[in-house]
């Protein structure tokens, strides 16, 4: 049953939103649109329609970073409930490819991150054993992982008074891919200490230690993995055991014969017809292929890329849609799940999207006698698949989609709401801010003027502009005219841009400029003007999803204001200005009548995200990070390079915990350096 804790009730009219939209799934409605603005607190909206419906729900999200702030917020909402966070579990990945114009064969290169994998094997295992589950997701989870009805066959069960051999037990393990390690005890292995196995599951933090007597289970206990100390509360009190599988994948061994007959008459097939176009080394390249993985499978279970061969596996026939996460709800819940997909307007784009690039990169591997044809079947759903498997998805965003709005005005027949469902009030009582239209002619000038009236009363502004080099040449420009200016674009690194914002927030300079910095997901409360230059050039930077969501980055203080400067008044600019006076007059008219002060939002400056992974690093490593890149790796003595890596691996583990995956990576680029 899920639990909502939460300091605040709902508020403005959070209420109203989670009234319509518990309502619309209630009476079958497919498609709900909730269209909040920026502040509004969409996310609570969100865990209280969880609450009143109970069912469970998948949160999918466009990046990894994102993904990783509503799973915080989620486990916040819900301590007590399974709240699970999905991912790509690579902090590398190159795929396989070849490049046919210079002759490139690039092998599939990856760095699993364990924690990612951990949590990732929590997720399917709370989806098959438990009701109370919110899964937070990245678009990763429309990708191919395998049956779950096989995933679910795949366990080892134990219970006090069973009769059972350990060598059984080892026996079973394995099948599960888990590996025996006597002496490097980690996720994903087991033990054996006489008439005691200790066995370490890929997505739990603690070991269970099963003890047998004559064959006979005794006590099962659970233990600290790194201590080996037992735990003993009223919790770890377990009478019998449900271990599942160390991967996703997996193959019977009773189906591989059929599927390997299957595959050698395909690879027949294939071979044959490269050979009659005369693709002789495409041919051979192709058998010596899928030969190795064949006798690989058969010796022990698992090769590098099984997945290419997953059609074979889970009885699929050709063109047939993978099996997703998705699978694993559907099979675990049938429709009484929930599916949000937040910021709508870019995640759904991007689960259209991820079809097509798989399939061109597979299309030149098969042409070239990498791969099988039935690697095209290793995919990512195709959206066509994808959306008739969900019955109740909720878009979220503050700029939703036509195709959003459009799903969401169909009627069905069980329903009578339109499925657009406003959350325009924030509940500080701050209202979008007021839109003023200037011509182009002369912006900048007129721009020098505007920040100069906000810089004498300590208040910041942010400028977007069409091009990396306009914002550059602008902040030069400013500095020149005795303005505190700095730039943010994609090309400053990701850690370095939370220390720009952060400057701008502690007064180090007063105006920030961009190029896209909607895409920043800026919260800064000393912000009263953003200006947007060249707004009359249409585009993607200045579509009306785009100026609205810029707009939005001036909501976060009662004295907020847009500058537009444009000489034609575009469809954009039209259509966008229209939506933020309607929500506007709409939150004045609140106010008004519920008697509401506005207030600026507080938001207290946080340490510098750097500083605090420098000072993490300087305790766990002996050494200022500022100096990770200039370190002197000649200069340490071969015991000092295996001490160093072993505390830094440490500090990576801990950082990719805390969901620091930048500042994790480069501490792995700077051990995989040393170890060379």
């Amino acid at each position: 049953m899920f639990k909502l804790k939460s300091s605040f009730s709902p508020t403005g009219d959070q209420p109203q939103a989670i009234e319509k939209l518990v309502a619309g799934v209630k009476l079958g409605k497919k498609d709900q649109v909730l269209l909040g603005v920026t502040g509004s607190g969409k996310t609570f909206t969100l865990a209280n329609v969880i609450q009143k419906l109970q069912m469970p729900t998948l949160i999918i999200s466009h990046n990894k970073t994102l993904a990783g702030q509503l799973y915080q917020e989620f486990r916040d909402f819900f301590p007590e409930n399974a709240v699970s966070y999905f991912v790509s579990y690579y902090d590398y990945y190159q795929p396989e490819a070849y490049m046919p114009s210079s002759d490139t064969y690039i092998e599939k290169e990856a760095q699993i991150n364990e924690l990612i994998d951990k949590l990732r094997l929590k997720a399917t295992t709370n989806i098959l054993t438990r009701k109370d589950v919110v899964v937070v997701a990245s678009v990763s989870c429309i990708y191919n992982i395998g049956s779950p009805v096989e995933y679910g066959r795949f366990i080892l069960e134990l219970e006090i008074g069973q009769k059972i051999e350990i060598k059984q037990i080892a026996r079973r393990l394995i099948e599960l891919q888990y590996s025996r390690s006597e002496f490097d005890f980690k996720r994903g292995t087991f033990r054996i200490r006489g008439d005691r196995i200790d066995i370490y599951p890929a997505y739990e933090d603690i070991g269970y230690r099963v003890t047998l007597e004559n064959n006979i289970v005794k006590k099962i206990e659970q233990f600290e993995p790194i201590s080996g100390k037992l735990i003993t509360n009223h919790q770890s009190l377990v009478t019998s055991l449900i271990i599942y599988p160390a991967k996703h994948y997996l193959m019977d061994p009773a189906i591989f014969k059929s599927a390997e007959q299957q595959i050698r008459d395909d690879l027949k097939k294939e071979a044959d017809a490269l050979k009659k176009k005369n693709k002789i080394v495409e041919m051979q390249r192709l058998v010596r292929k899928v030969n190795y993985d064949l006798e690989m499978i058969k010796e022990v279970g698992y090769v590098n890329g099984i997945e290419n061969y997953s059609r074979y596996f889970d009885g699929r026939k050709p063109g047939d849609a993978p099996y997703s996460l998705i699978n694993y709800f559907n099979q675990q819940y049938g429709d009484d799940w929930l599916l949000f997909i937040d910021e709508s307007h870019m995640t759904v784009p991007q689960i259209r999207g991820m079809f097509n690039g798989d399939y061109s990169r597979k299309n030149t591997l098969i042409d070239y006698g990498f791969r099988l044809r039935s690697a095209l079947d290793n995919r990512p759903l195709k959206f066509e698949e994808f959306y008739p498997m969900v019955k109740k998805i909720i878009y979220v965003s503050a700029t939703p989609n036509e195709w959003e709005i459009e799903r969401s005005k169909i009627k069905d027949q069980s329903s009578k709401s339109s499925g657009i469902v406003e959350q325009l009030i924030r509940p500080t009582g701050i209202v979008d801010p007021e839109i003023i239209i200037k011509p182009a002619t002369n912006e900048v000038q007129d721009l020098i003027l505007e920040i100069e009236k906000r810089v004498s009363k300590k208040e910041k502004v942010l400028v977007t502009t069409l091009t990396k080099k306009m914002a550059e040449d602008l902040s030069t420009y400013l500095k020149e005219k005795k303005i505190n200016a700095a730039y943010l674009h994609s090309d400053v690194k990701t850690l370095e841009r939370s220390n720009i914002l952060e400057n701008l927030r502690k007064g180090n300079f007063d105006v920030l400029i961009g190029v896209n910095l909607l895409r920043e997901g800026l919260d800064l409360p000393e912000v009263t003007l953003v200006a947007i230059l060249d707004a009359d050039r249409e585009g993607f930077l200045r579509s009306r999803t785009s100026l609205v969501q810029t707009m939005g980055r001036a909501a976060r203080n009662i004295t907020g204001q847009v500058i537009l400067y444009a000489d034609i008044m575009t469809k954009s600019i039209t259509e966008a200005v229209e939506e933020i006076n309607r929500r506007r007059k709409y939150q004045v008219e609140y106010n008004t009548k519920h008697n509401i002060t506005p207030k600026t939002i507080y938001k207290p400056i946080r340490e510098k995200i750097v500083n605090q992974d420098e000072k993490s690093l300087f305790l766990t490593l002996d050494f200022d990070s500022r100096y990770l890149d200039e370190m002197n790796i000649d200069s340490l003595t071969p015991f000092d390079k295996k001490k160093l890596i072993k505390k830094m691996e440490k500090e990576m583990k801990n950082q990719a915990e805390n969901l620091n995956f930048e500042l994790a990576i480069k501490i792995r680029e700077k051990v995989k350096e040393i170890k060379n």
